[in-house]
């Protein structure tokens, strides 16, 4: 089926709210892959839709670091980094890694650590405090830094949009080099020793898509090849840099970054290590999570990385980075575990904010059909608002803030979460500029932002005028595409398998959706937590277990416990309960076949 043949499946609209259409591919495009790659004809036709030319499929299939690395001196300030960080190092000059406190700055800061470290030299690594001190450098902090005997600050993600620190830096003599990936105003590069960034507005290399965690591992490069040119290896060996592929990828993966081009060889060669799990940190944290065996951007997503952000969103900021940095398996064990409990605490406290968001907008019928979805509330905790402006927009399929007001200050913070064409971060950004926030800015599908509590409605208005038209026409696109059409008899591990070739997934690499036809809904129950697990049965006698997450008081959750038959479209995962080489599939819409002009 093509994209001009009608809604797959007949469904123009389904439980959530959705047309279902076949994902785009040329049919042309699909033959090529066939024949060239010797590929199944669904298999085929899922790389023809991700955009892979007639020559690209061996390397999107096999991404290698040897095809894709881009040369470190392609970065603008990357070769000048290198200079001052091994001239830092053969110095001996005072050096502090300051990073943020999420995975992406974690993972950033315990490369560059881990490389001090292969070179000999400890390096202190300082992660702000989200409540206390707020995101990035601060004009306060680089001065206490700096108080302390620091003589070289290295920041990582984060540091490029910093202007007042980096002016306050320049004006104390605390020399600073950037290692960012945030978006830049244009025309804007504050003052540093180097500022690395593949999305400041002069840099050339084509890596925009990296996130920091990406940008440091190429820096590692340019750090072994500027000591290489200085003789530092004659009487020490090379750092493997390959080693801590893991971290790279960890960083990708939490960060939500397009997986494409080197970024996608970054990610698919750095879960190869991680698999190894010879990063203790990395092994402690899948321990407690029960993960063994070859790691996935799953494991990285949901069971990893949220454990490691938990100490900066409600504990303390630099568990994290310590844990990933750390070689002593004991060490990581007792951080691993204190994260892991930080993170049962933070689930409790998100659920509790979401519960509040939810009956704001279900209370008010006005803020339910806004464009925007703005909510706000004295303490909301500002570690996990942009979790539950993540949830408010899957759940409404919608642009959703979320601000938390601190009664001491009397100050929001919010955090906002966005949809395929809709530029949150733009229009966030055009607020601050209007005189409406304190501070605002990100990027297209993400922003934060401060502001004073009576300029909430302002707030609100504004985006409902700069947004409105495209929440509008992305509400209309917003279609569920699937991949292919499947049975549960014929739902097994080698489709799992044969489909898990253009692994890994994440944005610009959708992972596949594949939808059965008409298949019965048998032994529905409800679990802890308002998820939903089902068995798909169809006329042919297979069976399939699903699962549908945080769904059980939505309209598809309430459509999957009534039984019934229906259209049920999701993402096949390895079921191996009991030994078992199985699946199951994670559910993430439904239709009424009654309903729909099903072929």
């Amino acid at each position: 089926m093509t994209a001009g043949e009608g809604p797959f499946l007949g469904v123009a609209r389904s439980l959530t709210g959705r047309a279902w259409a076949a994902r785009p591919a040329a049919e042309d495009l699909v033959r090529r892959h066939q024949a060239s790659l010797g590929l199944s004809e669904p298999l085929a036709r899922a790389l023809a839709s991700r955009g892979v030319g007639p020559d690209g499929g061996e390397v999107y299939l096999n991404p290698t670091l040897k095809a894709l690395f881009p040369d470190p001196s392609s970065f603008r300030d990357m070769d000048r980094a290198a200079e001052v960080l091994v001239d830092a190092l053969v110095r001996d000059r005072s050096m502090v890694v300051f990073a943020d406190y999420d995975v992406d700055g974690a993972a950033s800061a315990a490369q560059v650590v881990r490389w001090m470290r292969a070179m000999g030299r400890e390096v202190p690594v300082y992660i702000p405090d989200r409540v206390t001190e707020g995101y990035g450098p601060s004009p306060t902090i680089f001065r206490s830094l700096k108080a302390k005997g620091a003589e070289l600050v290295v920041t990582l993600d984060c540091g490029a949009a910093a202007v007042d620190a980096l002016v306050a830096a320049q004006e104390i003599g605390l020399d600073v080099v950037v290692i960012d990936h945030h978006l830049m105003r244009p025309g804007e590069v504050p003052p540093a020793l180097a500022l690395v960034n593949p999305n400041r507005p002069d840099d050339n290399s084509g890596q925009g898509m990296l996130a920091a965690a990406g940008v440091a591992f190429v820096l590692l490069a340019a750090l072994n090849r500027e000591a290489r040119r200085r003789g530092l290896f004659a009487d020490r060996p090379e750092p493997d840099l390959r080693q801590w592929l893991d971290l790279a990828a960890l960083g990708a993966v939490c960060d939500v970054t397009a997986l494409t081009g080197f970024n996608r060889a970054l990610t698919a060669q750095g879960l190869k290590v991680m698999s190894r799990w010879a990063n203790p940190g990395l092994k402690a944290l899948a321990d407690i999570g029960k993960v063994s065996g070859a790691a996935t951007t799953f494991h990285a997503g949901f069971v990893l990385g949220p454990r490691i952000n938990a100490g900066g969103r409600i504990g303390r900021s630099d568990l994290g980075a310590r844990l990933l940095a750390t070689d002593d398996p004991a060490e990581a064990a007792s951080l691993a575990a204190q994260l892991d409990e930080l993170n049962g605490q933070r689930r409790a406290v998100e659920q509790g904010v979401l519960d509040e968001a939810v009956a704001m907008v279900e209370g008010d019928p006005a803020l339910a059909e806004a464009p925007v979805l703005v909510v706000a509330a004295p303490a909301w905790p500002p570690g996990v608002i942009g979790i539950v402006a993540g949830r408010l927009r899957e759940r409404y399929r919608r642009p959703a803030v979320v601000i938390g007001v601190d009664p001491g200050s009397g100050v929001g913070k919010g955090s906002g979460r966005s949809q395929p064409g809709v530029n949150l971060g733009a229009a966030v950004q055009a607020a601050f500029d209007a005189g409406i926030l304190l501070s605002g800015g990100g990027h297209a599908m993400a922003a934060g932002l401060s502001i004073r509590p009576e300029r909430i409605a302002d707030f609100t208005a504004f985006l409902g005028d700069q947004l409105g038209d495209a929440q509008a026409r992305a509400a209309e696109a917003d279609a569920l595409e699937v991949d292919a059409l499947i049975t549960p008899r014929g739902a097994d591990r080698g489709l799992l398998e044969a489909f898990g070739r253009l692994a890994p997934f994440g944005p610009g690499n959708p992972e596949p959706v594949f939808a059965a036809a008409s298949v019965r809904i048998e032994r529905p129950i409800p679990m802890r937590g308002g998820h939903v697990r089902v068995t798909l049965s169809d006329s042919a006698g297979g069976r399939l277990k699903a699962v549908a997450w945080r769904s059980e008081e939505t309209p598809l959750g309430q459509a999957l416990l009534a039984g019934g038959v229906l259209h049920v479209a999701g993402r096949l995962r390895p079921d191996d309960w009991q030994g078992k080489a199985s699946v199951e599939l994670e559910i993430e819409d439904a239709a009424d076949p009654r309903r729909a002009d099903a072929p």
